[in-house]
């Protein structure tokens, strides 16, 4: 398989997962109507001012829209999400309508991203399980430098490649059982048939394990990520590790082992 096939795959599973995005989709709304920002304290304490100079944020891989959405809030005069879902696409266009928001949204794989983008964003956006689903990280560079402005920022919130190693069922800390999975240094793609985390997308929304779409990972080191955007041409101006979660990934480790890992970074790099 190729890039693009690892790709369509995944457009798949993440039809499937959207499921549970439209489940909770007007209760999400009513979170953003209501000045809500699904934003976490490295994201609102680093992305400040936002009203002061970003006047356009796309935001890479964005699902249903709500963590796009809370970049309006939080001050950006317009958003724009890219996503590969159909019906993740569809989640975000309906939240879009019941708020009137300034908001645009492209269905398509992100490395198809359009052209008529380039050069237009002063913030891309990105993060919280995003980079795995990925093939092929140079060419992801690639777009965020075309659709950043000279001046502008890419900021990356998400899942530090660490946390994929450890297993997410032990009550200790102990390396994935999948030795895929539990080797920071694995190459190549992952196929994944065993369904979705329950933790995330709960089962009764989705089909049985063994009807489920295959999923593609690919576990990036923070050498292969970083080197990526650097040979694309943006600088880096931050990088910050947290043991902070966004998600219950490692609900049976305990807090006083868990908050002692690197669970999520913050990113910031900008365009000449």
């Amino acid at each position: 398989m190729n890039t693009r096939e690892y790709h369509q795959a995944n457009r798949m599973a993440w039809n499937e997962a959207a499921a549970q995005y439209e489940r909770d989709e007007q209760e999400r709304t009513e979170y953003l109507r209501k000045g809500g920002k699904n934003l976490m304290e490295p994201e609102l304490r680093l992305l400040t001012d936002l009203d002061q100079w970003c006047k356009r944020a796309i935001h890479l891989q964005c699902a249903g829209g709500t963590d796009t959405l809370s970049l309006w809030n939080h001050g950006a005069h317009e958003v724009i999400g890219i996503d590969i879902s159909d019906r993740m696409i569809g989640v975000a266009e309906r939240k879009t309508v019941a708020l009137d928001a300034p908001a645009r949204w492209y269905r398509c794989d992100i490395l198809d991203t359009p052209a008529e983008l380039n050069g237009t964003a002063d913030l891309v956006y990105t993060g919280r399980g995003a980079l795995n689903w990925l093939n092929d990280l140079d060419a992801w560079a690639d777009v965020i430098l075309r659709l950043l402005k000279p001046g502008g920022l890419l900021f990356v919130f998400e899942g530090h490649p660490m946390a994929n190693i450890w297993s997410m069922e032990s009550p200790e800390l102990r390396l994935d059982p999948d030795p895929r999975y539990g080797n920071y240094f694995h190459e190549g793609a992952i196929e994944d048939t065993s369904g979705w985390p329950t933790v995330y997308i709960p089962a009764d929304v989705v089909p049985p394990v063994e009807q489920q779409a295959k999923k593609y990972e690919h576990l990036w080191t923070m050498g292969h990520i970083l080197t990526a955007l650097a040979q694309s041409g943006l600088q880096l101006e931050r990088l910050e590790e947290y043991p902070l979660l966004y998600w219950d990934g490692l609900k049976n480790l305990p807090p006083e082992i868990r908050d002692k890992l690197p669970n999520t970074f913050t990113l910031m790099m900008r365009k000449p």
